[in-house]
Parts: structure tokens; C-alpha cells; sequence
């Protein structure tokens, strides 16, 4: 099968990379680019480990056609830190203890980083809403929302 030609922004840099047809995006990251942040959790978009940042939304990469990310810009969880000095979000997740296993983490960093990007003052309904593609199997979902509503500076409205 021939390869295509893709280029795009990966956290910040251009990259170009050569793809089979129907690779998805998760697989082309992972394998091709090296960025083994964005987790392979159900393969099947029910789980939210793969989450990241097309243009600035949250998209599953495992549902994501690689071709289609062409001329864009992808954001994973390799991109969030600015060298040693943490994210907010990242920084409001150990704070309050919002990471146990730490395999839903990167999906729900970049769901919670979509949200507070486009809503800085989150409500705690639209912070449920933000994170409700993402599944974790062991905080029971507070610590995340307390998290996400700390990093939001705790301006948010009841």
C-alpha cells in the first residue's frame, strides 16, 4: 500500500512524517512521532485515554483518521509543560491528588485543557460535562473536578 505524505504541528514543532491509508492519528503519534503521551485505552472511542488537541478542541486520537490532522496542529500531554515548570492543570492534579494510576491522566489533562482554553471560569456542570468522554477507574472522578476548578483559579461559579 503507498504512503502518504503528512505534515502537521505537534506540540509546537512541524513535523512530517509518511502514512499507510486509515492509520489513526493515536498510532501515528505513538509509533511514528514518538509521543507515547496519549494512552491506548479501548481502541474504539469509549474511553478517553487517547484524548488531544486538534486546533485547540479534544478529540479522540484512536477515532481520528491521521490524514486528517494535515496542515493542523495536534497538542498531547508532551506538549502541556514548559520544561521543568509544570502546566496549572498539572500542578492542580498532584496538588489534589487527582492522578492514582495515572492512565486516564493525559486523556483527562487535555479534555480539562480544551475546557478551561475555551472557558477559563468553568461551573462544576460544565467541568462534569468537559471530562465526561474520559473514563477513570480509580478516584471516582472528584479529586479530577476539584482539580480542574482549582487550575481554573477558583473562580468558578457554583
Amino acid at each position: 500500500m503507498a504512503k502518504t505524505a503528512l505534515q502537521f504541528r505537534h506540540n509546537g514543532r512541524d513535523v512530517a512524517v509518511f502514512v499507510d491509508g486509515g492509520v489513526n492519528l493515536l498510532a501515528t503519534l505513538r509509533d511514528m512521532v514518538g509521543d507515547m503521551t496519549p494512552k491506548f485505552g479501548c481502541g474504539q472511542g469509549g474511553c478517553g485515554a487517547c484524548t488531544v488537541l486538534i486546533d485547540g478542541d479534544a478529540h479522540l486520537a484512536c477515532l481520528t483518521l491521521a490524514e486528517t490532522v494535515a496542515g493542523r496542529s495536534v497538542e498531547t500531554l508532551a506538549g502541556l509543560k514548559d520544561g521543568p515548570h509544570l502546566h496549572p492543570l498539572q500542578r492542580a492534579f498532584m496538588e489534589h491528588f487527582a492522578a492514582q494510576c495515572g492512565y486516564c491522566t493525559p486523556g483527562m489533562l487535555m479534555a480539562a485543557k480544551a475546557l478551561l482554553d475555551h472557558n477559563p471560569s468553568p461551573t462544576r456542570d460544565e467541568v462534569v460535562n468537559a471530562i465526561s468522554g474520559n473514563i477513570c477507574r480509580c478516584t471516582g472522578y472528584e479529586p479530577i473536578i476539584n482539580a480542574v476548578l482549582a487550575a481554573a483559579g477558583g473562580r468558578a461559579r457554583a
